[in-house]
């Protein structure tokens, strides 16, 4: 088998507050996903891509090949910041010619990518694993509040001590979080949840469980 880590770079994965940052979360699940890999024998290939394709390591097999990507893993700094699904899912397609499983490590803000995830998942077998951090829809009680995008750079403050303010902010999420859910359905795509600071192993095992029973 190969396995495809499709990873996201971009800046919004430079924030957490739960012990670590989701870009540290990501890095840490596509090592264990890497080795497991290397254990069963298959072939590992990684693309990073922002808004663009940042790197691409072709599938190979050996532990000095995994090595390579946790090195890549931990210290590859981007040149873009945003984030664009679609185009990372077209350069995947264009690449790897052979039936692989391909995970997607993201917290999947990004423009719309519905197509060419249904065509990706036509030929290869698909499976996101969604990174985000409760204060991405859960504001503290703390009075006034700088909030920046980090794709963006744009700032707006948001009167936290309003409830109505911090429930629109969570609702607002809450939504976009679906139309996100919508899209791996309609693609017929499994989706995975991880939030900082909390464990991954068990969500993770407990889903390759049942997909196991699935299958």
């Amino acid at each position: 088998m190969t396995v495809i880590l499709l990873i996201d770079m971009s800046a919004s994965g430079n924030f957490g507050t739960s012990k670590q940052f989701k870009k540290e979360l990501a890095t840490e699940i596509a090592a264990i996903l890497a080795f497991s890999a290397i254990k069963n024998n298959d072939k590992v290939g990684v693309i990073f891509f922002t808004d663009q394709i940042e790197k691409f390591i072709p599938p190979k097999k050996g532990k000095s090949h995994i090595l390579r990507i946790i090195r890549e893993l931990v210290s590859f700094e981007p040149y873009g910041k945003k984030t664009n699904i679609s185009k990372s899912l077209k350069y995947f397609n264009s690449v790897i010619k052979k039936r692989s499983i391909c995970f997607i490590l993201s917290d999947f803000v990004s423009p719309e990518f519905e197509q060419p995830l249904k065509i990706a998942n036509r030929k290869h077998d698909i499976v996101g694993i969604r990174i985000q951090d409760k204060r991405e829809y859960i504001l503290p009680n703390i009075g006034l509040l700088p909030v920046q995008n980090c794709e963006t750079e744009e700032q707006i403050f948001i009167d936290t001590s309003d409830k109505k303010n911090r429930e629109y902010f969570k609702k607002n999420k809450i939504e976009k979080n679906k139309k996100i859910e919508q899209t791996f359905t309609k693609s017929g795509v499994d989706l995975i949840d991880i939030e900082t600071g909390i464990d991954y192993i068990k969500p993770l095992i407990t889903f390759f469980k049942n997909r196991g029973q699935k299958k």
